[in-house]
């Protein structure tokens, strides 16, 4: 049998475009002679719709789109994920299905295991499924899962049923999940080692379908790929991209294959891919085309403008110097030496006249009080009010450049750097983000090595070094990773080596600042724990405060 595997890029809630690229996809696989052809977990609608499924309506286009596809399926066969209600008396009003169409039919599959840790929250919307079934297609017995149901494998269970425990029951020849997987650097590795874990206990093949694309700060990196019985990978789909492979599933059972056929990027080129992804559907899919962000001739601002031009094209994105009195001539020229390799425009508004401006007008409410953290938040924040005009005058969308360790510890100013439509850095630690810089200028240089090599400064006082407030990044990002992604209090952390004032000094600030947090823009999510949707905190909470 044949079975292609679509892997395409969904547009949440655009029910026109999603159904006729699913349908094109239908008939692009027909013409190479598939029996069937996979998509991913609830297509239809995109993932993750959240709210929008609690509307009537929007489950009323889900389901005209469904039988708009079913009716294209005459002689071929496909798997799609849609939501699907649950006409039962009690329990979630909706299920998480995987509808089977062929000829006229459509046969629906529901998710038993929904996740509710991290990003997800599934089981906000959806009644889990309790029973199980084969499906059955072409002589061929198929146990057709969703996402988390093959998951919970191996010893570390999280769930007390196991879907294919109980469809292993009924032999079948192959199985099939259908996925909606958002990305972070270390899940490629992951889904390998959950999907071997599966074909390794169940001694048959495994397609995997996941879709490619960004939803605002969930990233899906794609990575589609089929198993033979033996559990090596036959065929990948690529990272990053819209593809459709189709599968001879008998050549899933040869001996032959002993090696895996796909190799995952480095961890640097997986975030940097991510993000270029990340920046241009965001734009695409919310009609915008141009970008606006400042550029001090820093690190952060370097690697997000080299981003943002590989994603929206150099042209379309517009950086502004705003130099001042305490700014430093190399920085100057090392911003428009980046602009100039890349080809962006940019323009100069300095603003130490205005600066004066502020500090006459505040000079008496000031009673002569020295130059503090004051004066250091107004000068962010008429840049922040310059970028902002301009995005307002041109249509431009404000490209926010704080990396996650600022973020963390509150080592930036609200309404000032902490503006933008969308954070492209700021799941990316400082010491992540001079990578970056060295990935970008890997074939030749475009970020200027100066940018790289100089002592990181917000450059709001004289001789102002990041070291003055934080402790070195290298320390300061081991201490953030072991409390945020690993979630290890500072006993845990200290036990591990480091220093103790250090520990407590840093985890009071990251809790300290997260009412700061609460007021950022979407933040791209290449990590296993990004602020935002997936990192929930009081911000008026006592511990460790």
């Amino acid at each position: 049998m044949k079975i292609a595997l679509a892997q395409l890029n969904y547009h949440i809630g655009n029910f026109e475009a999603n159904t006729q690229k699913i349908i094109q996809a239908l008939h692009h696989s027909e013409e190479q002679n598939a029996d069937m052809v996979v998509f991913a977990e609830l297509s239809i609608g995109g993932y993750p719709s959240q709210d929008f499924l609690e509307f009537d309506d929007f489950l009323q286009r889900c389901e005209n789109s469904l039988q708009r596809i079913a009716a294209e399926c005459k002689t071929i066969a496909c798997i799609i994920g849609t939501p699907v209600r649950n006409h039962l008396p009690k329990g979630k009003p909706l299920f998480n299905a995987a509808a089977f169409c062929y000829q006229g039919n459509i046969q629906y599959f529901r998710k038993a295991l929904l996740p509710n840790y991290d990003v997800f929250d599934e089981y906000r919307y959806f009644e889990p499924a309790r029973d199980f079934e084969i499906l059955h297609f072409k002589g061929a017995k198929i146990a057709l899962t969703i996402c988390e149901d093959i998951w919970d494998v191996g010893n570390n269970r999280l769930y007390t049923v196991n879907p294919m425990e109980e469809l292993i029951k009924e032999e079948p020849d192959l199985m099939i999940n259908i996925a909606a997987s958002p990305f972070n650097y270390k899940q490629a590795q992951t889904r390998i080692e959950i999907l071997r874990a599966n074909v390794t206990q169940y001694k048959i093949p495994l397609l995997y379908v996941n879709q490619v694309g960004a939803q605002t700060e969930l990233l899906f990196d794609g990575g589609s790929l089929a198993f033979n019985k033996n559990g090596f990978v036959a065929h990948n789909l690529p990272f990053f991209e819209e593809s459709i492979q189709i599968i001879e599933t008998e050549s899933l059972t040869e001996e032959s294959l002993s090696t895996d056929k796909q190799h995952i990027p480095e961890k640097i080129a997986l975030i940097h891919n991510a993000l270029v992804m990340g920046v241009r559907d965001y734009f695409h899919k919310m009609g915008f085309s141009k970008a606006i962000l400042g550029l001090s001739g820093g690190v952060d601002s370097a690697v997000t403008l080299a981003i943002a031009a590989e994603a929206l094209g150099a042209s379309n994105v517009h950086s502004l110097l705003m130099p001042s009195q305490f700014s430093s001539d190399h920085s100057v020229n090392d911003a428009l030496s980046l602009a100039t390799n890349l080809g962006s425009t940019t323009e100069i508004i300095g603003i130490e006249s205005l600066f004066a401006t502020f500090a006459d007008a505040l000079e008496k409410s000031f009673n002569n009080k020295t130059f503090d953290t004051a004066e250091e938040n107004i000068q962010a924040r008429i840049r922040g009010v310059l970028l902002m005009a301009l995005s307002n005058k041109f249509g431009y969308i404000l490209l926010n450049t704080s990396n996650k360790s600022e973020a963390a510890v509150g080592y930036g100013t609200l309404y000032g750097d902490m503006n933008g439509g969308l954070s492209v850095l700021g799941d990316v630690y400082k010491t992540e983000v001079f990578e970056l810089a060295k990935y970008i200028n890997r074939n030749t240089i475009i970020i200027p090595v100066n940018t790289i090599q100089k002592p990181p400064s917000a450059e709001l006082r004289p001789n102002q070094k990041d070291s003055d407030s934080l402790p070195d990044y290298a320390v300061l990002d081991a201490i953030l990773y072991q409390y945020i992604e690993q979630k290890n209090g500072p006993y845990e952390i200290i036990k591990a080596g480091f220093d103790e004032k250090t520990v407590n000094r840093v985890l009071r600030l990251v809790n300290l600042n997260e009412y700061k947090r609460k007021q950022t823009p979407p933040i791209l999510r290449v990590s296993t724990k990004a602020f935002g949707m997936g990192r929930r905190m009081p911000i008026v909470a006592k511990y460790l405060s």
